[in-house]
């Protein structure tokens, strides 16, 4: 069974977003995707790494149940509109990659809305197939005190300094002291 995406569906999006903008479509556009190339709506351990921080990634939580919290969305800062989708079930996967050029002149932003929403996906991405996860699944570790601030802090987390546990942010205020 392959998921689809309805009207209903795309508004509750929006409710959950806030507003309707061309980036969410171009979120749901690329969970549409997701959904027609791995059947995210069916997979129990799907994951999404986003390269961007845009609007459409509140389209990928809401549509495809990956998550920050989960583990399961994965954000990589490198300004671009490109997603890439693994199901740890099939080991198989994508990354898709927005073409930009794509109604990038219109100015009205519901006409651009509504051509994201009318056009071929193979119009909208250009796709590749993924062979590996793009991350390792998310481990729990042991928590330890900053030896500042005394706050709980992931252990893979804690800096060394001058024989104390320092959380990232207590390291990087005696770190630039030096």
């Amino acid at each position: 069974m392959t998921c689809s995406i309805n009207k209903e569906l795309i508004d509750k999006t929006i409710e959950f977003h806030g507003h309707n903008c061309p980036g969410l479509t171009i979120g749901i556009r690329v969970s549409e995707l997701a959904m027609k190339k791995l059947d995210i709506c069916n997979s129990t351990a799907p994951v999404c790494v986003t390269e961007t921080d845009m609007c459409g990634v509140d389209a990928i939580q809401f549509l495809t149940g990956c998550s920050f919290g989960k583990g399961n969305l994965i954000h990589k800062d490198f300004g671009k509109s490109a997603f890439t989708f693994f199901d740890r079930n099939t080991d198989k996967g994508f990354r898709a990659v927005f073409k930009n050029d794509f109604a990038r002149d219109e100015q009205d932003r519901s006409i651009r809305i509504k051509k994201i929403l009318d056009a071929d996906l193979n119009d909208l991405f250009e796709t590749e197939e993924v062979i590996l996860p793009p991350v390792r699944a998310a481990r729990i570790l042991k928590s330890i005190p900053c030896g500042d601030c005394g706050e709980m802090t992931m252990e893979s987390r804690i800096r060394l300094f001058d024989g104390k546990n320092l959380c990232i942010p207590c390291f990087r205020k005696v770190e630039q002291k030096i």
